[in-house]
């Protein structure tokens, strides 16, 4: 990847990573929402472990409303209920209601109007409340009430003491200025008096936790769930712990974090909360308020009410008193109590802890900076392998600590939010290198063999423009006699004829792994090793040239050209191909506004002159030594040192007369022994045993060689003495 894509992509994605990491510091309503959502997952999949624990509910359920009467009830069937749990040995009795107004229902209210009826005048009529009253006072009951955000409620009663392991947490709690309580002569006669409400951060209907602590700014109240247990144990008091009751510092006011009543306690949030982990409705949680009231069934139900810490309440769906809980459930708002009283007596405990704030942080800013570097170091694909990986330790070390420890950790943001990142990353990495892909086709589509093209686009680091050296193997190609055919043809045939020949012969040179650097008439020039690196470029180069040959072969046995249809005098093609090896400058060559991706260099110029040199040597295919030594396996033959235009020095050329699979033969090593012996003789100037051995490689030699040796034989004519003067 080019360094101004790589930073890009890593801008793009940091700036990406920084948005999400300050949405999660700021922590918005539906930030928080994703995350409790992720909690209740937990509690879904692994809730609070069932047991019998001693905390019972009497429902006035809808068997109940039909054989006592619609709600409310009078007060002194509620007296009645209360004298039958009694009875039957309840440990406490706690009221999920509140009862803010005298009973409209009481028979004394209507006191005024009988006393207008003289026989009626002298006669006490019953007050429900009172009854209620006295019934609260025979056994250990705790009452409701509910926080309001005015201050036209009153004061609940305080029936309990608070000490303080370290400071007053007041500053911290949820305050109220006044509540909705039940009567006075009610409240006053109930052994304890327990706020009913809910966290007012469950904002979405789903109930999680319960302030266990509220103040007024003056003193601290508790929940009924929390009440009810100091009352069941007899305890006259509550023990808060606060954040600095060891010497810590706490920031932000002294936070609470464990509350103890009697011989139990539990942890709550900083603001005296506590996270309820539920577990599934059950009917045998319930008892029937009709059944409690029905005298015949005491003694079957004190089994299930003797020592209990009872919670009256409704499931009356026309009460409104419905709650959803974290398993989906719909349930009786007095469940929600019994369930908290459940927990804390089974030591089953959720905790939120004060770090996870910060790690959650510093996971979501890790997590993105690891695929970040991953989607630049080894691409989308390996990223996302590699990210999944990640998440899925994240979840899992979540849940691992939840189902220990009953932590309350997320890891959906951070993988979520890390989601967009990868998203962004992938996205501008597609965009830039499908711009990057779009370069190379245009750049070098006519260059390259399609598959070349589609290396080029897979890894364009491999693509350096500008001009470099490289070792390489060029190509020239150029059509012998064209004169003569040109002439034979009118320009529109002409341009026939040359694209008929070169579009074969250029694929072929593509097929081997060859750049076209360019057309020139009748010629082709090419390169190899540029500007992907290719393996062994010398040996690719050759193969091309021998199949460069074996097609024009074809095309004149099949009359491709038309020259033996129209019978011109010229009835078939021949070329020339040239090759040689060495380092050559190459790249992007022309202005800045049209430039063309070609190679310059000594090794250029000596592959033209090479490929020029082949008709004087006599042979189709000619290269220079230093490609002959890169590809000693295919078939040459020494055609001497051949002086070249422009060089001073001449140069060892060779003919290109096979491939391996022909170079390995019997019949090839037979002529390269007889052709060694030939120029051995050459060098020494034995023209005797030169011509000797010439004849011995025209009688071996396949057809494609006869004119190379034809030309030897004018160079050993040549070496014959002269006759003598007659």
């Amino acid at each position: 990847m080019s360094r101004r894509k790589h930073l890009a992509v890593a801008g793009v994605a940091g700036v990406f990573l920084l948005v999400v990491t300050l949405l999660r510091a700021m922590d918005p309503a539906f930030v928080e929402s994703i995350r409790l959502m992720g909690f209740d997952t937990y509690q879904r999949l692994w809730p609070r472990a069932d047991d019998d624990y001693p905390v019972r509910i009497v429902d006035i359920d809808e068997r109940s409303l039909a054989v006592h009467g619609q709600w409310p009830w009078r007060r002194d069937t509620l007296a009645a209920l209360t004298d039958a749990l009694a009875e039957m040995g309840a440990a406490v009795v706690a009221y999920d209601m509140i009862f803010a107004e005298p009973d409209r229902l009481s028979p004394h209210r209507y006191l005024p109007e009988l006393e207008q009826v003289p026989e009626l005048k002298a006669q006490a009529l019953p007050d429900t409340d009172a009854a209620f009253a006295e019934a609260l006072a025979r056994m250990p009951v705790v009452l409701g009430y509910a926080l309001r955000s005015d201050a036209d409620g009153g004061t609940p009663a305080s029936k309990a003491g608070f000490a303080y392991a370290g400071s007053n947490p007041a500053a911290s709690l949820p305050g109220f200025p006044s509540a909705l309580k039940s009567l006075d002569m009610l409240e006053a006669r109930a052994a304890g008096s327990g706020s009913l409400s809910l966290s007012a951060r469950d904002t979405s209907g789903i109930v999680r936790r319960i302030p266990m602590l509220v103040t007024n700014g003056e003193a601290l109240f508790p929940s009924l769930s929390m009440e009810a247990l100091r009352v069941a144990q007899g305890a006259s008091g509550y023990i808060v712990r606060s954040a600095d009751a060891s010497g810590e510092l706490a920031v932000g006011g002294a936070a609470v974090t464990e509350v103890k009543v009697g011989a139990v306690s539990f942890p709550t949030t900083a603001i005296g909360e506590l996270w309820v982990y539920f577990n599934a409705d059950r009917k045998d949680r319930y008892i029937s308020a009709a059944d409690v009231l029905d005298p015949a069934k005491r003694q079957e139900l004190q089994s299930e009410i003797e020592g209990r810490i009872i919670y009256v309440g409704t499931s009356s769906i026309g009460l409104f008193d419905i709650r959803t809980t974290p398993l989906g459930e719909l349930v009786p708002g007095v469940s929600v109590h019994a369930q908290a009283t459940e927990q804390i007596l089974s030591g089953d405990f959720l905790a939120r802890p004060d770090w996870a704030y910060g790690a959650e942080i510093i996971a979501t800013v890790a997590i993105g900076l690891i695929i970040i570097a991953l989607v630049l170091a080894v691409g989308a694909g390996w990223a996302a392998l590699i990210g999944g990986a990640i998440a899925a330790a994240l979840y899992a070390g979540a849940v691992h600590l939840f189902r220990t420890q009953g932590l309350l950790l997320d890891p959906v943001y951070p993988t979520a939010a890390n989601l967009f990142v990868y998203a962004a990353a992938t996205a501008l990495l597609y965009v830039l290198t499908e711009r990057e892909k779009q370069f190379v086709r245009t750049a070098f589509g006519q260059y390259l063999a399609p598959e070349m093209v589609r290396r080029l686009e897979s890894a364009p680091d491999t693509l350096k423009l500008g001009g470099e050296m490289r070792d390489m193997t060029i190509l020239f190609m150029d059509v012998r006699g064209f004169t003569p055919i040109s002439e034979q043809l009118t320009p529109t045939e002409l341009v026939a004829f040359l694209n008929a020949l070169l579009s074969p012969l250029s694929e072929e040179i593509q097929r081997h792994g060859g750049t076209i650097d360019k057309y020139i008439g009748d010629s082709i020039m090419a390169f190899w090793n540029a500007p992907m690196e290719v393996e062994d470029h010398a040996r690719k180069a050759a193969q091309a040239a021998l199949a460069m040959l074996r097609v024009v072969d074809e095309l004149n046995a099949s009359d491709a050209f038309g020259f033996k249809a129209r019978d011109m005098p010229q009835k078939t093609v021949q070329i020339g191909v040239g090759l040689n090896s060495g380092e050559a400058c190459v790249g992007n060559m022309g202005s800045s506004r049209r430039f063309n991706y070609s190679v310059i260099g000594d090794a250029v110029n000596i592959a033209a002159r090479i490929e020029s040199s082949c008709k004087g040597i006599g042979a189709d295919c000619v290269v220079s030594e230093t490609t002959a030594r890169a590809a000693p396996d295919f078939a040459l033959l020494e055609a001497g040192a051949i002086p070249l235009k422009g060089k001073s020095v001449p140069i060892t050329l060779f003919a290109l007369a096979g491939d391996p699979a022909y170079a390995a033969t019997p019949a090839f090593a037979d002529l390269a022994a007889k052709h060694e012996r030939m120029m051995g003789a050459i060098s020494t100037e034995d023209a005797p045993a030169a011509r000797r051995a010439l004849d011995a490689c025209r009688a071996c030699a396949p057809p494609h060689l006869s004119a190379f040796y034809d030309r030897f034989a004018e160079r050993i004519a040549a070496m014959a003495p002269a006759s003598p003067a007659l």
